[in-house]
């Protein structure tokens, strides 16, 4: 009796970042604005969050809208085109329409046909859990090209009236597209979730739970709530942690960074890590969350494409990503930029 067989895996690819594009919905949002729902000022929302004006959507700047703005956008930078895309992974969890996926509308948007077409649900870590299996993906030869993009809504699931979260937040999307490179680009991956605290950031009625019902006894429909003092205790020293490990994993110390580009949750937090990382005076720390708000998984590529834009960063820089929030979930790896 003859078996087949199978073929011999291809020689393992090296995967880098070739293009990144950004997003940003039209309507600019001031703390001004923000603090005619919430007993709050400007001065106060600066002093907790360094924000001072965010994002909101309109109705017509969906998230399969943004998605496929930014993801056009990184095409382009990366001279890719839409058939030769293998993969296209969202991350994201502010699609509301629980099926179909988020991906395949996307790639359908910026005419990928054929392609493998998923949603990562992370939260705020979701864009770098994406990264991770897109770089593998081409690692193991399954895809030579992926695009990846970060999309949210976030104002979809704000409570304006929340004086904890309601300052915080806004909406965009940022993509990267990623092929073979002569070397390695992508470091290892740090990654995990403590599900113990899984309520520290959370949505507060499921939607089953909520039909959009009115009356006394009706459920508020869903919106997010977080126990900022815990998340922030949780991520301004936790997250240090696995930000050196992700540095230990690629062979690096903080002095061979060009930039650090943690999600962009709020600037005190951004500071606090900046300074435990002990980062030298010449690593660019974004700080897109001022100008953005906290936009979760679109935060880190919606930063990238700012340093980038701005000219911060030249190619070839080195840049130490990390995602972290709900779930509590955290992915971290270190990045060559295009």
């Amino acid at each position: 009796m003859t078996h087949s067989t199978l073929p011999a895996p291809a020689r393992t690819a090296h995967p880098g970042i070739l293009g990144v594009g950004g997003y940003r919905p039209h309507r600019v949002v001031p703390n001004e604005e923000i603090c005619r729902h919430i007993d709050s000022s400007d001065e106060w929302i600066r002093t907790r969050s360094g924000i001072r004006t965010r994002r909101w959507a309109s109705a017509e700047e969906t998230l399969v809208a943004m998605g496929a703005h930014a993801a056009g956008k990184a095409l382009a930078q990366a001279g890719v085109r839409a058939d030769q895309v293998d993969c296209v992974i969202v991350a994201t969890f502010t699609h509301m329409q629980q099926t179909p996926a988020a991906a395949p509308r996307i790639a359908d948007r910026v005419q990928i046909r054929g392609a493998a077409a998923f949603d990562v649900s992370a939260g705020c870590a979701g864009f770098v859990h994406a990264l991770a299996l897109a770089a593998d993906a081409i690692r193991a030869g399954t895809s030579r090209y992926v695009l990846v993009v970060g999309a949210e809504r976030m104002t979809d699931l704000l409570d304006v009236t929340d004086r904890s979260t309601a300052f915080l937040f806004g909406d965009g999307a940022g993509a990267v597209v990623l092929g073979p490179v002569g070397a390695n680009a992508v470091g290892p991956v740090v990654w995990g979730a403590d599900g113990a605290q899984a309520d520290a950031i959370a949505q507060t009625t499921p939607w089953n739970e909520w039909h959009g019902t009115t009356g006394e006894h009706a459920a508020r429909r869903p919106a997010l709530r977080q126990d900022g003092q815990r998340v922030y205790r949780w991520a301004a020293f936790e997250m240090a942690r696995v930000a050196r490990q992700a540095l230990d994993a690629a062979g690096l110390t903080p002095a061979d960074l060009d930039a650090f580009v943690p999600h962009q949750a709020n600037v005190r937090i951004i500071d606090h890590l900046a300074d435990r990382l002990r980062l030298p005076s010449h690593v660019a720390v974004a700080r897109d969350v001022e100008t953005t708000g906290n936009t979760s998984g679109a935060s880190i590529p919606l930063a990238l494409d700012r340093l980038l834009q701005e000219g911060t960063l030249a190619p070839g820089a080195r840049a130490l990503l990390l995602g972290y929030g709900a779930g509590l979930s955290y992915a971290a790896t270190v990045v060559t930029l295009p």
